[in-house]
């Protein structure tokens, strides 16, 4: 099996994750990180470069330079990680995409509207794919629960409830120099705050799941930290396609959840819990029987989609890394896996922030697509 070359834009001394995104390519073996530019400070990017292995000649200054030289060579990478602060998602993604080199980009989308549009005409003219990191999707009880939504084991869809809170920005540290917070809420860099850091994701793992597309929403954006411009915590009422309805919650100032991230979707005929601090386990009742747990890799569990045997842990980087192998195999048979996030799921993404941003400007009004 013929390893895909892989590059990476951002990620370099100091960021988070980039070293998450290469310890995923390199699970399965799928790929071989070969060039990068891992900084916009050239030194920084160089530095970078040598710690990881990097030949001094596939470590570029920049993007742009990395772009034409690697569609140049006859080795070159076959895909490039966009690892970024989001409003430097867009530069890298076009170029690379007119260069036809294959784009993962983390998420979200971008940090303006205009930007994600922007990426949308460059893969539409491009022959390479883009695929976006919403890594949750590739945890298996995710995909277990999404391939037990469409096969009906839960009736028909009435309320999809998701909340993501964490607790690291209660306090203001951006005003103390922590490089993660800094741009996370300055919205020059990232657009939008705790909706676009954990709210797209937990939006994302809803749709995933239910098999649902969000119709309208009204939200309640706020920021309780001290001078901060951007949200650190949202409420928002979802409207889905078929009469079904959703709460979504996101916060970074939740004191004592440090990861929280909960699914919960509910039919006719039974309904479905999951907590993402315990992965492996998930809840499913079918209406007046008793609760069960389904554990991961479990017999329900389809065949492919866990890696280690059952009561082994697996969580964050194997689903970074679940995503990364159906990404090789999509880049080398040529043929879509409806489980991988991509352009689609990133334009979902960007609707859902502008739409939050725009109902909380209007005192929770409904915003429609």
């Amino acid at each position: 099996m013929k390893r895909l070359k892989l590059g990476m834009v951002g990620g370099g001394q100091g960021a988070f994750i980039g070293a998450v995104h290469r310890i995923a390519s390199r699970i399965d073996d799928r790929f071989e990180f070969v060039a990068g530019a891992l900084s916009s400070d050239p030194t920084r990017a160089a530095a970078s470069a040598a710690e990881l292995g990097l030949a001094p000649e596939r470590s570029y200054a920049g993007y742009q330079e990395m772009a034409k030289a690697e569609a140049a060579r006859d080795d070159g990478i076959d895909a490039v990680a966009i690892v970024t602060p989001n409003h430097l998602h867009a530069g890298p993604s076009v170029a690379f995409l007119e260069a036809d080199i294959h784009v993962i980009c983390d998420k979200p989308l971008a940090a303006s509207t205009a930007e994600a549009d922007a990426i949308k005409q460059a893969a539409h003219a491009s022959s390479a794919r883009f695929f976006l990191t919403h890594n949750y999707t590739g945890y298996p009880l995710m995909r277990q629960a999404r391939a037990m939504v469409a096969r009906g084991d839960l009736g028909q869809i009435r309320l999809v409830q998701a909340e993501y809170a964490q607790d690291w920005l209660t306090d203001p540290i951006e005003q103390d120099g922590h490089k993660q917070a800094a741009w996370r809420t300055d919205p020059k860099q990232s657009g939008a705050g705790a909706i676009g850091d954990i709210g797209t994701h937990a939006f994302n793992l809803a749709c995933f799941v239910s098999g649902l597309k969000a119709e309208a929403l009204s939200a309640e954006l706020h920021s309780f930290g001290t001078g901060r411009k951007v949200d650190d915590n949202a409420h928002i009422m979802l409207r889905y396609e078929g009469g079904a309805r959703g709460i979504l919650w996101a916060s970074q100032i939740a004191v004592g959840c440090e990861n929280s991230l909960r699914l919960r979707v509910f039919g006719d005929k039974g309904g479905i819990e999951w907590v993402h601090e315990d992965p492996n386990q998930m809840t499913f009742t079918r209406f007046g029987e008793p609760k069960q747990i389904l554990t991961r890799g479990g017999p329900r569990m389809g065949p492919d989609w866990t890696r280690v045997p059952p009561g082994h842990p697996e969580g964050y980087l194997e689903g970074f890394a679940t995503l990364y192998a159906d990404i090789a195999e999509a880049i080398s048979t040529n043929i879509d896996n409806p489980m991988l996030p991509g352009l689609q799921a990133g334009l979902d993404g960007m609707w859902f922030i502008s739409a939050a941003q725009n109902s909380s400007a209007e005192d929770g009004a409904w915003i429609h697509r």
